[in-house]
């Protein structure tokens, strides 16, 4: 998963969270209630350094510093492309199917992703088929375990979010009853005390919940990325002709992302068009 390179905010997910904070805000004035009373600094402190800490406690050491880089990955817009990398993958193919395997070595630095990038590498080596699919598929292994991380954080921190909630909610009730002589700061000390309730759940499920999907979401698209980019490799070694080569990756990209929209118009009218055996002989 890309943390930092290439960001683009992602205009989807800011729309989601100002509608949601709108739709909060609608409300109240409907309600005629007054959105100052919406705020508490210490219930929000306690929310969000509750939420925090509790998420640091139960994650690795190793993994905790990468916090902000996961929040920030929730609102990027994922560079990642399947359908470009079919379309890399097709120009390898074409380039080995032309030059021979040992032409792709200029494509090395010019790869998409590292996984691309070492598996150019190991095919211009020689390596064996075997080899090369235990070594790149070791990879995607570890890769998919670092992808865990993320969302599993955000989905730790939207859970203890509402718990926390209810903390700051108890501990504004006794309050609350401590004040039990003066019946007339009552109603606002109670009113006071249920904000942490609605302070966890509000920020669980506007926030915490939402980019954790997001995330995950994010990890699919990488993940098939990475297991078409180790096909393609596989296909360009055994010299499979460019288009089998595309055949077999738009095979794996589903029903949602067919042939269409992986190639241009002109290009995928000329296939349909063209004789059996010029299919063939490509």
């Amino acid at each position: 998963m890309r943390l930092w390179g290439d960001f683009a905010v992602d205009l989807a997910t800011i729309a989601g969270l100002v509608l949601a904070l709108a739709a909060l805000v609608v409300s109240q004035i409907m309600e005629g209630s007054n959105l100052g009373a919406l705020f508490n600094a210490s219930a929000l402190v306690l929310i969000l350094g509750g939420t925090l800490g509790a998420t640091i406690i139960s994650s690795n050491p190793s993994d905790v510093k990468r916090l902000p880089q996961f929040i920030v990955a929730g609102f990027r817009n994922a560079a990642a492309d399947p359908v470009a990398s079919v379309d890399e993958l097709v120009h390898l193919a074409e380039t080995a199917r032309r030059e021979g395997l040992l032409a792709l070595e200029p494509a090395i630095e010019k790869a998409s992703n590292p996984l691309l990038k070492k598996g150019i590498m190991l095919v211009v080596d020689g390596t064996q088929p075997d080899a090369l699919q235990q070594i790149l598929q070791n990879q995607i292994d570890s890769m998919e375990a670092r992808w865990k991380v993320g969302p599993q954080m955000l989905d730790a921190a939207g859970g203890y979010a509402p718990t926390m909630g209810i903390i700051g909610t108890v501990m504004g009730l006794v309050h609350v009853l401590s004040q039990l002589s003066e019946p007339s700061k009552l109603g606002p000390a109670i009113a006071t005390a249920f904000l942490a309730t609605f302070y966890g759940i509000f920020t669980a499920n506007v926030f915490w919940l939402p980019l954790g999907a997001k995330l995950k979401l994010q990890n699919e698209k990488e993940r098939l990325i990475a297991n078409m980019t180790l096909e393609g490799i596989l296909a360009i070694q055994s010299g499979l002709s460019p288009h089998l080569v595309r055949e077999k990756l738009l095979s794996m990209l589903g029903e949602l992302q067919g042939e269409q929209a992986a190639r241009p118009a002109g290009e995928a009218g000329a296939d349909k068009n063209a004789p059996d055996e010029e299919r063939e002989a490509s």
